[in-house]
């Protein structure tokens, strides 16, 4: 099971319920495995838009509807 007991943001939250790893999020996306940790675990960080962008549109592959603020409220 994904997720026990580690701090989850909303993007980590949002793996979890796919069934899918950060190991995933890094080959979808070509994101540094430092990056898609921080993206993962830390619910107050703020990706740059590049990184955004990526993670956006390998999470609407999967998700048509979801946006930004889904994962970064302003």
């Amino acid at each position: 099971m994904f997720g026990l007991g580690k701090p989850r943001s909303l993007v980590g939250e949002w793996l979890d319920a796919k069934g899918k790893t950060q190991r995933w999020l890094v080959e979808q996306t070509h994101i540094s495995e430092d990056t898609a940790t921080r993206v993962c675990s830390d619910p107050h960080y703020n990706p740059g838009n590049t990184t955004k962008k990526k993670i956006l549109g390998v999470v609407r592959e999967y998700d048509r509807d979801k946006k930004h603020d889904d994962f970064w409220p302003m």
